[in-house]
């Protein structure tokens, strides 16, 4: 692994990056420090990682020193993958009629799933691994990817109607060249909660496993796609040409929505609050727990010390504990 792309790599607060040299494949996973939701520092965060990552190839010749094909986003909480926009910011923001800093929270939203929904426009891959549930943004930030693979008992939904909103950072769009107008709206209007087998009958998602396969299933799906990387890019590359996504669209959308938020009664706000009171009580009552089996030390060459690291210090012993970072206890 390169110095440059060691920096890829760097501690965060609110998403954990890490490298399968097996699979060529980063792993950045959610950890949000209060609750399970997309709030600012976190988009900022992995729109930055998005930007790195752009920059390491472009530097590069788009011939990476580490090979990298594949990104997949998946979440350290147990049995959550995201509860979607911050809806306590939601409603501090719209008491206050501030339009521009809701404009630019949900701009910085779309600026991610759209670079994910293209993967950058880079020859990669993005994956989404859903197994929990994931609600409003999380469901948009979950279909942006390329592909999406989802655990049995995960449930998704967009829940936005219940209090006379509707998601507005790309479920339409994403939604619509998936499964059409049609369905995209009886989804959007109904504010159900979907289970995975539904969601993957109707076509939303890719594909759905058991519950604590979902990586198990990814690692196959890489090493099955990456016998045929370049038919599967050009295979990409011909979905995104015949159903674009359009960047415009979205901002626009994303307007619609502002302009629809700022227009939400007492009645609204205050069902708002319900729902993330809801929401913040679930997560007490899975006692917020950390994911640490998903935070894996990938499988890495044999080390013979003392060596040289990536960021240049000199390592003479194994700093490792024996203990297994993965015996953890989600029930």
């Amino acid at each position: 692994m390169d110095k440059e792309f060691h920096k890829l790599l760097r501690d965060r607060k609110e998403i954990s990056v890490r490298y399968d040299p097996k699979t060529e494949a980063i792993w950045s996973y959610t950890k949000p420090s209060n609750r399970p939701c997309y709030n600012l520092e976190l988009i900022h965060e992995y729109r930055q990682l998005q930007k790195d990552i752009i920059v390491y190839f472009e530097s590069n010749d788009f011939t990476p020193k580490t090979p990298l094909k594949y990104i997949v986003n998946a979440s350290q909480t147990a049995r959550i993958f995201n509860y979607g926009g911050d809806l306590n910011l939601f409603l501090e923001l719209i008491k206050n009629k501030d339009t521009d800093q809701l404009f630019q929270y949900a701009k910085i939203c779309i600026d991610v799933v759209y670079f994910n929904a293209i993967n950058l426009n880079l020859p990669i891959t993005t994956i989404s691994l859903v197994e929990g549930d994931a609600l409003g943004g999380g469901f948009e930030g979950a279909i942006s990817s390329n592909i999406c693979i989802v655990e049995e008992d995960a449930h998704m939904g967009l829940p936005e109607i219940k209090f006379n909103l509707i998601p507005g950072m790309g479920a339409y769009s994403f939604l619509a060249r998936l499964v059409g107008i049609k369905l995209t709206e009886e989804i959007i209007g109904s504010g159900k909660m979907y289970d995975a087998a539904t969601l993957h009958e109707m076509g939303v998602i890719t594909q759905v496993v058991k519950r604590g396969e979902g990586k198990k299933a990814i690692d196959l799906f890489m090493k099955r796609h990456s016998r045929a990387f370049n038919g599967m890019q050009a295979l990409q590359a011909a979905r995104h040409r015949y159903a674009p996504i359009d960047y415009d669209e979205l901002i626009d959308i994303t307007k619609i929505w502002v302009d629809a938020a700022l227009c939400l009664t007492d009645k609204d706000l205050k069902m708002m609050k319900k729902l993330v009171d809801a929401q913040n009580q679930k997560a007490i009552d899975i006692q917020y727990k950390l994911r640490t089996k998903q935070d894996r030390r990938f499988e890495q060459e044999k080390i013979e010390f003392p060596f040289e690291a990536a960021d240049g210090e000199m390592i003479f012993e194994d700093r490792r504990s024996n203990q297994d970072p993965r015996d953890f206890d989600e029930k």
